[in-house]
């Protein structure tokens, strides 16, 4: 039973005190002793009254899989991805040739549809051409029928071009829809080159860039083999006394080892295998006092140093007489 207690009473006696409420309280009960749970967490009683408590166990594959998950997670991801990519590429390599044949359809009827639309290649503008022939440079730019302004390479058409020999550098711009605009600049010839019946012109470097023709008479002309490499060093050389290139003919180089100086009157002046700065400074000392080209010789043998050889011109009328 529940035992009241009546608290802060005021006794009757007093008239002006108003009655006090009155506060109820339970009265307090015993709570039986609990049961400790073992150690190794085996069921207990429950309240005395013969319950089982059941205690879970945590474990299994999931739990597991979970725990790995959460500890290796970028690992596993870098995995899938490596095992993705090995897939793709060995099923790329099989079907390699199935792929190749589709993609070539695709792209053979994506450009036929752009060629349709109007914006295939009708008109190529070429500029700067003097020594490079046009069918050279159309022939680079790789231009084919059903070819678009939209589909062809720029960069790959210009190197293209610049591997001709004449071609020092080149310039190509698409004019939408159906244009080319390719402007050339060209090698600057130094000199002919004059070996196995063709002549043609070289650069400064010695370097065939393309056939001479009578425009191109007023160039220099060495002749024989290995002429071209070594041509640009011997020309400055001569140049050096302008009176000795009157009436020069050609520069003509003898075993690839020294050169010979052909004058259009049939002379022939023979130059040292070294030593040649002076025996040009000689030769030309010779021409401003005795005018030694003009004379009636055929050969001047400047081989030897210190020494000078010539030989007179024959005439048929002396070989008669």
């Amino acid at each position: 039973m529940r035992r009241k207690e009546v608290i802060g009473a005021v006794p009757a006696s007093s008239p002006l005190a108003p009655p006090a409420p009155r506060i109820e309280r339970p009265a307090l009960r015993v709570v039986p002793s609990l049961s400790p749970l073992t150690r190794d967490r085996s069921p207990a009683l429950a309240g005395g009254r013969g319950m089982l408590v059941q205690v879970r166990r945590r474990g299994g594959i999931l739990v597991s899989l979970g725990n790995w998950w959460v500890l290796h997670k970028k690992l596993a991801l870098r995995v899938v991805a490596l095992l993705i990519v090995v897939c793709v590429a060995v099923g790329g390599y099989v079907l390699r040739d199935e792929l190749s044949g589709g993609l070539g359809v695709v792209g053979n009827v994506l450009t036929g549809h752009m060629a349709d639309a109007g914006f295939g290649i009708e008109k190529i503008e070429i500029t700067g051409l003097s020594l490079t022939r046009e069918a050279d440079v159309a022939h680079a730019l790789g231009i084919e029928g059903g070819s678009t302004s939209l589909g062809f390479n720029i960069a790959e058409a210009r190197l293209r071009v610049e591997e001709i020999p004449s071609v020092a550098s080149a310039t190509i711009r698409k004019v939408y829809p159906d244009s080319l605009l390719v402007s050339i600049t060209e090698k600057t010839p130094m000199a002919r080159w004059r070996i196995d019946g063709a002549t043609m012109l070289i650069d400064a470097s010695g370097a065939p860039i393309a056939p001479a023709g009578v425009e191109n008479g007023d160039l220099p002309m060495v002749i024989g083999e290995g002429a071209g490499d070594n041509a640009a060093a011997m020309i400055n050389l001569v140049n050096r006394y302008p009176d000795l290139t009157f009436d020069l003919a050609a520069l003509n180089r003898v075993a690839d080892r020294r050169w010979d100086l052909i004058f259009y009157s049939g002379l022939r002046v023979q130059l040292p295998e070294s030593g040649v700065v002076d025996a040009l400074g000689r030769l030309n000392d010779y021409q401003l006092e005795y005018q030694v080209l003009q004379r009636d010789l055929d050969l001047i043998d400047m081989r030897v140093a210190q020494y000078v050889a010539v030989r007179p011109t024959v005439r048929e009328e002396e070989d008669a007489q």
